[in-house]
């Protein structure tokens, strides 16, 4: 889905799906911590316990597992060669926890992608980066036949860590194009975009 766009400054990016052949690409994006404390895109996979205890190593060896059978569990970004950021996303079955969860419980019965996770090199961040990888991952889901992307962002009251915010803002998903379906909790918005597969040239 090879798709380059411009950003400030005249900058190119580039956005690929996470395959096995680009593995080394997310690691080194994620650096030796998994991108936070261990994580490497688990969270919301894994039950959380095996999450607790995968921490040291086992989180990645699950992910990498994940990457090498070919689900393509999201996608990169890339400045030139340099990858620079990261967006999770997939059939919202994919994720265990957001079953058990009451503030992004199912909105209704429509089949959906969800955005679940975005990791930003430090050094990018502030750029509109996270926004262009909401247009890149709508892209990506609608190719493989999705019709709906939701996402569960952070509508923060005042400024937060990044690490408190790792689901996204709500401002960059209303840039993207989504929409807010749901509020459980004042803020967590739920928020959709309608996508459809591209048309065959």
């Amino acid at each position: 889905m090879a798709r380059t766009g411009s950003r400030k400054r005249g900058a190119r990016t580039a956005f690929h799906p996470l395959t096995p052949d680009r593995w080394d690409d997310l690691a080194r994006l994620f650096g030796p911590k998994g991108a936070c404390g261990g994580c490497w895109c688990m969270w919301w996979r894994a039950a959380p316990a095996d999450f607790r205890a995968g921490r040291s190593g086992g989180n990645r060896r699950a992910f990498r597992a994940l990457v090498r059978s070919g689900a393509e569990p999201g996608v990169l970004a890339y400045e030139g060669d340099v990858p620079v950021g990261w967006c999770a996303i997939g059939p919202r079955e994919a994720y265990p926890r957001l079953a058990r969860s009451r503030v992004m419980a199912p909105v209704d019965e429509r089949p959906v992608w969800s955005v679940t996770c975005f990791y930003v090199d430090r050094e990018h961040r502030g750029r509109g980066l996270t926004v262009a990888l909401l247009d890149a991952a709508a892209r990506f889901a609608a190719e493989r036949g999705a019709r709906i992307v939701e996402g569960y962002p952070t509508e923060p009251g005042a400024h937060q860590p990044d690490v408190f915010v790792y689901t996204g803002v709500a401002s960059a998903f209303r840039a993207a194009g989504f929409d807010e379906v749901a509020r459980r909790s004042p803020h967590r918005p739920v928020m959709r975009r309608a996508v459809r597969r591209p048309r065959s040239r």
